[in-house]
Order: structure tokens, then sequence, then C-alpha cells
């Protein structure tokens, strides 16, 4: 990472603060972006970015501060800029801010719905978007890095109360594809990581034992880094392990005959998994508790 300039969103606290440490010990000129807001994406707080740039700096590293809100067009805009006013260019984006309300599909209103969206989504495809202009307009083509986060929730496990925040993370785990396809003939990569189990702000109320948000860091610096080859994936990461995620893959294929009679018949040799049996199962494998138990307490809290 020696020399490269990153950029890493939601870079105050949890996954994000982490991969800025990271990052800087290893040579990296960071951005750190955060507004400083609370978990549901309320108030701000500039001194949380300025802590960790201050930290790298006792350290030795070089590093500064953005508070821009990433899902407004020209705050994801001077994120870029900060980038290039201070260190002169742009190698790494990891787009990691993320803001939580959950709510049963019943209880969620406009705002709960729109205010996720528009940090996981909007916001890493604004950084993305600018940060991308640069490169193309700067005419160089050499190795760049997207990394972009997703989460379980919305790609192995989404969880009840969170319509706005896995429809966000797959909708992010789409994008990732797309741009990987697009900005190649820039030499830009883009990858994504989809941190699982991770004891952070957002998973506070979570029981069980939870992994550190350390664990992440090494995952992003590897898709971040120049002798990566990785370009389009997905990778779930629980603590030391990562697993490739392969998406919406085809299963069984039936003949329907084009009559509703037909599909009915060909659907009942099917086997089919219940979304509700598969969560309560990697909940109980994940957390050591009765998944059954924790799911119906999710359902429950987000029913109000």
């Amino acid at each position: 990472m020696n020399g490269r300039v990153a950029v890493i969103t939601g870079a105050g606290r949890g996954i994000g603060r982490e991969e800025a440490l990271f990052f800087a010990a290893r040579g990296a000129r960071v951005v750190v972006n955060d507004p400083g807001v609370a978990a549901d994406g309320s108030g701000g707080d500039p001194a949380v970015a300025q802590r960790v740039v201050e930290e790298i700096r006792a350290a030795g590293g070089q590093a500064v501060a953005s508070t821009a809100d990433v899902a407004d067009w020209a705050g994801a805009r001077s994120v870029v800029e900060s980038a290039l006013e201070a260190f002169g260019d742009l190698d790494i984006v990891v787009n990691n801010a993320a803001v939580e309300r959950n709510r049963a599909l019943v209880t969620m209103t406009e705002d709960d719905f729109d205010s996720v969206v528009a940090v996981k989504l909007r916001g890493g495809f604004a950084v993305s978007h600018w940060a991308a202009r640069h490169w193309a307009d700067s005419g160089l083509v050499r190795d760049r890095a997207i990394v972009n986060t997703a989460s379980g929730s919305g790609l192995t496990n989404p969880l009840p109360g969170q319509t706005n925040y896995a429809s966000a993370n797959a909708a992010v785990a789409a994008m990732t594809q797309v741009h990987a396809l697009e900005l190649g003939r820039y030499g830009v990569r883009v990858n994504c990581l989809s941190p699982s189990m991770v004891r952070t702000r957002l998973t506070e109320t979570v029981p069980g034992e939870l992994t550190s948000p350390a664990a992440i860091a090494p995952v992003a610096a590897y898709l971040a880094s120049e002798s990566c080859p990785l370009n389009g994936q997905v990778l779930s990461v629980r603590g030391s392990v990562v697993t490739v995620l392969r998406g919406w893959a085809a299963g069984e294929r039936v003949e329907s005959g084009g009559t509703v009679e037909g599909l009915a018949a060909a659907m009942a040799e099917v086997k089919v998994t219940d979304p509700a049996e598969v969560l309560a199962a990697a909940l109980q494998g994940a957390l050591g508790i009765d998944g059954a138990q924790a799911l119906r307490r999710m359902i429950d809290a987000a029913l109000g």
C-alpha cells in the first residue's frame, strides 16, 4: 500500500476505522470520511473522523478528515476532491458507510427506508461515480480498486425488520458486478466484501459471540492491493474464514406445459427451502443460541 491514496467512508468507527488504521499502517495515505452520525443517521460529530486521523498521524501515517455526507451528490464529490487536494491522486475507494433503522414492513416509514438506502446504496454509487470520473478523465490506465461493503443481511441471511438494509446490501453486490464490467478499461477492479457476525454499533443488541471488526481489514486490504487479481467478486468474511459467494445461481428446472395446473404439478416435485428455517439454523450455528427463538424475538421486535 506504500504511497497509495485511499478514501474510506464510514471510517470513524467500527469496520471503517479498522480499515483506515490498517491501510495507513501499511503506507497508504487515507481520507477518513465520516460525518459522525448516530447509528440511525441522526446528528453528527466532526470529531469522530478527526480522532481517527490523529490516531493515524500519531503512529507516523498520513491522513485527512472528511465529514461530508456521501448520500449527497456534492458531498460524495467533495470526498474524492479531498483525496486529490491532500495527496494529489486517488487509488482506492472503500465504500463502507451505512446506517440502520430496523422496522417491519407494516411500520417502516418512507424516511426509514430512504435514509438507509441513501447512505448504503446511493452513497456507494456516488463516491464510486466521482472516483471513476477522475480516473477516466486522467487518461492513465493503471491498477486502482473499489471495495464495496455489503452484509449477510441481504446476501445470505436477510433479517426481519431490515427491508431497507437488506435491499440496499443486495443492490450493492449487484452494483459491484456492473462496475467491475464497466471500469476494467481504466484498470479499475471492483469487488465487494460482506462482513458476517461482526460486533459493531449496528449489532450491539445481537446476542452471542461476534468477531472483532479488525478481522475485516485484511480482506479489504487484499482486495485493494495491486497484487490482487480478483474483479467482480463478493467475499463473505467471518473471522478469518473467507467464503466466495456465487449470488443467485440456477437451481431445479421444471416444465410447466404452459398451464397453472402443469406448473403446480411440476413444482410439487421440487424441494424448496423455507427462509425462516435457513435463518434459524444460521443463527443457531453462528451464535450458539436457539435459532428459532432468536428469530421470533427479531420478528416481535421489528413489529414493535
